[in-house]
């Protein structure tokens, strides 16, 4: 049973990711009918990545030292959904600016939102009495949050325009008020004197000493270049085969996440650390190859069922990551093993893998998609003039939406999706033929 003050945090988390799923799932969508091309949207999806390698340092040096951690949220959130909303200027379609100025301003969201993210980790877990009880019960509302953004986005007819980016920023700003309201939580390292290397995890560089440490933080990072094609490429595909409501198919990817984390303690006391990891690195393999086939062929259900294994990819793979992280680093350097972890993989990984991804999908992408998603753009200044006049667009906006569609079908898809899949199934046999569990923290010492 969650406590009262496990309600308020609750509403906390919920409201944390919906301010980042409202526009992180289908942001392509509309960006793309504003002149967006492969390698502009790489760039879109490397600034929260960049953002989360400056992140500890923000965390650890001003927010854990000097102010409460409920004001640093409320001003973070503040100033992040004001820049979000600052955005969406830059985004008309009659006059876009361009796509470099666009991702600039996005970076300087994403460095306000991203330290958030631990942030409120951080006070949801110094307001409880059994964090180990609690915290799982509270975070779920986070998954919640996501789901709802893209059931709302849908629901409004937002997955292609920029509206999407307003009801981010908007719920941003509200985050931002409902955070003054939150339990005070004073500066837990106030006082302390810690350096530059500490913040980056310098200590825990003592568990690369363990063979089996570095193969499973090497596959880590590996595997998150891979997953960055997920993020900013399946919704689209999901789009050109056909599909309408896309973040809600996208959503049941986090609906499958909350099945399989409740059902993580028993498929963790059959497999255990290594088969746990080997199953999750697995999943990306078959999503992705579900994803070849049945972008190109409109395969409906192969879509779906690539969206769904969603909760084997992140649970088994991640969770069981953080688990067998913090049981070897011991409670010493725990917080510095997991800081490392997160710089590596939804850091550097991430970074790496949105690029990756942004110029697989160009050289992918024939000149017609161009041709005609600049008759898209087209479309979408004249539906803004009608819209502004107070006219009818529906029958304009109904032929830009199958005009986009017929240009993303356009895509090699399957040459996109096979060179992920290749990429996580080199990384699993890898994985699987050199690591071996360890069975204690006493352990990791052992090289």
């Amino acid at each position: 049973m969650i406590s009262a003050t496990g309600l308020r945090l609750g509403a906390m988390m919920f409201l944390e990711f919906f301010i980042w799923s409202a526009w992180y799932v289908s942001a392509p969508s509309y960006l793309g009918k504003i002149g967006f091309e492969g390698p502009d949207i790489g760039w879109t999806y490397s600034v929260g990545p960049a953002a989360a390698l400056i992140a500890p340092l923000f965390v650890g040096m001003i927010a854990d030292r000097f102010f409460s951690t409920e004001r640093v949220l409320a001003a973070l959130h503040i100033i992040g959904g004001g820049i979000m909303i600052w955005v969406t200027t830059l985004m008309n379609p009659e006059s876009p600016a361009s796509p470099t100025l666009i991702n600039w301003v996005l970076f300087g969201h994403t460095l306000c939102f991203f330290p958030t993210l631990a942030l409120t980790n951080s006070l949801a877990m110094h307001n409880v009495k059994d964090s180990a009880r609690e915290f799982p019960l509270i975070r779920v509302f986070g998954t919640v949050g996501w789901i709802v953004a893209g059931w709302i986005v849908a629901w409004l007819a937002w997955t292609d325009r920029v509206e999407m980016f307003l009801l981010s920023g908007g719920a941003g700003v509200l985050m931002g008020l409902y955070c003054f309201t939150l339990p005070h939580t004073p500066p837990p390292a106030k006082g302390s004197k810690t350096s530059i290397g500490e913040l980056l995890g310098a200590d825990a560089l003592v568990l690369f000493k363990n063979s089996s440490f570095r193969i499973f933080i090497l596959s880590s990072f590996l595997i998150c270049i891979p997953l960055a094609f997920y993020y900013q490429l399946a919704e689209r595909a999901i789009r050109a085969t056909g599909f309408e409501n896309t973040t809600v198919v996208m959503g049941f990817g986090q609906t499958s996440e909350i099945v399989f984390m409740l059902l993580m303690p028993l498929f963790f006391r059959r497999l255990g650390v290594k088969w746990m990891l080997v199953v999750g690195m697995a999943a990306w393999v078959a999503r992705y190859g579900l994803f070849s086939i049945g972008t190109p062929d409109e395969v409906r259900w192969m879509m779906l069922a690539g969206v769904v294994l969603h909760g084997i990819c992140y649970d088994f793979f991640f969770v069981t990551g953080q688990i067998y992280t913090d049981q070897l680093a011991g409670p010493k350097i725990r917080g510095q093993a997991q800081g490392l972890l997160a710089m590596l993989t939804i850091g550097l990984g991430m970074l790496i893998g949105a690029q990756i991804g942004g110029k697989v999908e160009q050289a992918n992408t024939p000149a017609e998609y161009g041709i005609q998603m600049a008759e898209v753009g087209e479309l979408g200044a004249q539906i803004a003039q009608i819209e502004a006049t107070g006219g009818d667009a529906a029958a304009l906006v109904a032929e830009q939406s199958a005009k986009q569609v017929q240009a993303l079908q356009l895509i090699d898809w399957q040459t996109i999706w096979i060179i992920p899949a290749v990429i996580a199934l080199l990384i699993l046999l890898l994985f699987a033929a050199t690591f071996r569990e360890n069975k204690s923290p006493e352990e990791a010492e052992q090289p």
